[in-house]
């Protein structure tokens, strides 16, 4: 990862219909010498032309979503998810609300429109945008089951009332809306509340745009299926439950959809390029911005000085070809090419009976072939951008040490038994000075100075991800993460940092991320990075030695009591995740669940040791939950029992495995049962392999005594670790090597 020798940068912001094609395209063939880097504020990206058909269930949600984390990892393209506050377009760089910045050297703008509610006085909490479409189903189920319970409640056992909806809006999408939203309320299947449905189109009425005809089978339509419609009044005021027109006229409305013209998304107004009157960014006919020529903006969020285009999806997809070809141009500084917008264009309405309603150079149609037409150009568009496997990609043997390829992060450790039988061989002397080093082997080695004793540990891995920002911030948890545990608080880091083989420009871009997201993290902990060493290499590498001072009395994995319970406070699978992430398998709301995990401190353990009296304990890492509970109870001179159903696991994590993907690690971790016996007939089932799976700032493991789980498991809740969950129990050991016995 992260070797791309390019000097040029082309960042993508925003990956609608246009941007989505220079990613189709990078993976085909990329540009040479240069990069690609992708920035969306979400994993997935939503096609608004299936968006209704999701509504009225003749889609899954799944079926109008871009995996924007496989589709970027199956096309070698770099991903950030962030939230991006302005465009710096003197200095060329995109700035983030919570990263460091990103130069660029090409960037494409395509973070589309939202609608208007200029002059509009909003109360109460019945208004439901339409975008981000990421997060529409979620919010209007969730306001649409909240009205009804309430409903319910007031009707006391009636009948109750249906659930008021009004969609704001007359444009193609808001009449789709209504469609599929009175169908979902018609089908008695689906255990949708009840809805009333109503169109309110403002002073231009149903259909603007279109045909006198179109309209008309629009309108016919709405009555026959029972949809109200209100027009040439624009909305004035939204309360809990009504809207409000200019001239006064209340409707009655529980759910409000708005669904309006374009309006720039806030962002725009934070970027200093020349705009139009609405506040779009104006760009010549090679879709460049007038401002600065390096920038492009696209879709929606582009308006041509010539030959200005309405803002809608077809013209986005047809400047697609346009931008490709004049980012290749761009870079080989040549003359660009001009983009032409189609002078029509097919329009299809999806009326969510088995039928839409097409309108083609001056005509119109309705019946079942147009809606075979619209459904097969949307299942057309959508297999362009969720085919994502990587071009020409075959498949290393996982068991081939020559040919496979090697899991990242914790997972790329030595295995446990070549560490351990490298360390017999050493002839290591004792010293004085050495309160707990590779005699005994803990988390980290606590070493007494003149007047004191300090904690060391050490700890790198190679870069799981594309994001050196991310990288920063995992690896320096994941190193500090064995101070917690041995109760030092850390003082003092010193970063370890191998930089790929890139060009100049980009090792500063990456030292920029990676050394500011380190930084961050230390900086929450009271400590400070002092100092460290850097080269370059194949790929990039990351850790640091964590000088930590001792808080309180050296806790150590050896200090498990019988009868304590095993408290895990964070789920496993970050192995088998990162291996899918490198096989372009991860899916984005397991990518999320990851980081979330991954970027949790357990900084908490100094809290664990000194408010609740915690016994051994260390951190899951590498080695995997059965290898470190193994040294826990080597060293403790015990056995365990665990209940594999309480272990948490992050979702998706066991599909991974079912499917097949596994870290490279994983066989060596298998071989613990040289020093544990393993007990019980689920160890043979499929779903405890994730008991061998490496972590990457993986959680805590603990002993509690049974007085203290309640209030553990409490704190621990407070702190954010939803996840967390007693998994077992510390037994007598019966025989000379412990027994681990899953029940």
């Amino acid at each position: 990862m992260l070797t791309n020798t390019a000097k040029n940068t082309i960042v993508l912001l925003g990956v609608g219909h246009t941007n989505a094609h220079i990613v189709k395209m990078w993976k085909m063939q990329p540009i040479p010498d240069a990069q690609l880097i992708c920035v969306s504020n979400f994993p997935v990206a939503t096609y608004s032309g299936m968006l209704p058909g999701v509504l009225s269930g003749q889609y899954l949600p799944e079926q109008m979503e871009i995996d924007l984390v496989r589709l970027c990892a199956s096309a070698g393209v770099r991903l950030i998810i962030g939230d991006v506050t302005s465009v710096d377009h003197a200095q060329q760089q995109i700035v983030f609300r919570d990263r460091p910045a990103l130069t660029f050297d090409l960037l494409s703008i395509g973070i589309g429109s939202r609608p208007s509610l200029t002059g509009v006085t909003v109360s109460g909490d019945s208004l439901i945008a339409a975008k981000p479409m990421q997060t529409l189903l979620q919010r209007l189920d969730q306001r649409i089951e909240t009205v009804a319970s309430q409903k319910k409640r007031e009707a006391n056992g009636q009948n109750a009332s249906p659930v008021r909806v009004s969609i704001v809006g007359g444009g193609i999408g808001s009449i789709e809306i209504a469609f599929c939203l009175q169908r979902r309320s018609d089908d008695s299947q689906n255990n949708q509340a009840d809805c009333q449905i109503g169109l309110v189109a403002g002073r231009t009425g149903v259909g603007s745009g279109l045909l006198p005809a179109t309209r008309e089978r629009v309108t016919e339509l709405m009555s026959d299926k029972g949809i109200s419609v209100s027009s040439e009044q624009r909305v004035a005021e939204i309360t809990e439950t009504h809207l409000i027109l200019e001239n006064g006229v209340k409707i009655d409305s529980d759910v409000v959809i708005w669904a309006t013209d374009a309006t720039p998304p806030q962002l725009l107004s934070q970027i200093d390029i020349e705009k139009d009157v609405k506040g779009f960014l104006l760009t010549k006919p090679t879709l460049q911005t007038i401002s600065n020529e390096n920038i492009f903006a696209v879709g929606d969020t582009g308006t041509m000085t010539v030959s200005p285009t309405d803002k809608a999806g077809v013209f986005a997809v047809r400047q697609g070809p346009v931008l490709w070809e004049n980012l290749k141009r761009a870079i080989k500084q040549t003359a660009l090419k001009q983009y032409v917008p189609q002078s029509g264009y097919l329009k299809l309405i999806n009326t969510a009976d088995g039928k839409s309603i097409a309108e083609y150079r001056g005509r119109t149609f309705y019946g079942s072939w147009c809606w075979y037409l619209k459904d097969r150009i949307d299942r057309k568009f959508m297999a362009m951008y969720t085919a994502y496997d990587p071009p020409m990609m075959k498949m290393p043997n996982p068991k081939d040490t020559e040919t496979a390829m090697r899991c990242l992060g914790c997972g790329g450790k030595i295995g446990s038994q070549v560490l351990s039988s490298v360390l017999k061989e050493l002839d290591i002397p004792d010293h004085p000075s050495v309160v707990v080093g590779l005699v005994n082997p803990d988390d980290a080695a606590v070493v007494r100075t003149v007047n004191d004793q300090v904690t060391v540990t050490t700890d790198f891995f190679a870069s799981p991800f594309d994001d050196p920002y991310l990288v920063g911030r995992i690896a320096l948890l994941n190193s500090a993460s064995d101070c917690f545990v041995m109760g030092a608080q850390p003082t003092g880091v010193l970063a370890i940092v191998q930089l790929p083989l890139v060009h100049s420009k980009t090792q500063l871009q990456i030292m920029r991320e990676l050394m500011g997201g380190s930084v961050e993290e230390i900086n929450r902990m009271g400590g400070s990075i002092v100092g460290g060493h850097s080269i370059e290499g194949p790929r990039l590498t990351i850790g640091f030695t964590v000088l930590g001072d001792q808080i309180v009395d050296t806790r150590t994995k050896g200090m498990l009591q019988e009868g304590d319970q095993l408290i895990l406070t964070k789920p496993l699978g970050s192995g088998v995740m990162l291996a899918a992430l490198m096989q372009a398998r991860l899916p984005g709301a397991s990518y999320q669940a990851l980081l979330k995990t991954m970027l949790s401190s357990n900084q908490i353990a100094l809290d664990l040791i000194v408010r609740h009296g915690i016994s051994g304990v260390t951190d899951v890492t590498g080695f995997g939950l059965t290898g470190h509970l193994q040294e826990m109870l080597s060293a403790s001179g015990f056995s365990a029992q665990l209940r594999m159903d309480d272990v948490p696991v992050m979702p998706g994590s066991q599909a991974l495995i079912e499917s097949g993907i596994e870290s490279t690690l994983v066989d060596d971790n298998r071989l613990i049962v040289e020093k544990v016996q393993l007990k019980g007939a689920r160890w043979q089932q499929k779903d405890s392999a994730v008991m061998f799976d490496p972590q990457t700032s993986g959680g805590i493991l603990c002993g509690v005594k049974q007085s203290e789980v309640a209030g553990v498991l409490s704190f621990l809740s407070d702190a954010g670790f939803e996840d967390s969950a007693v998994i077992g129990e510390v037994v007598k050991k019966s025989g000379e090597l412990p027994t681990i016995e899953l029940v």
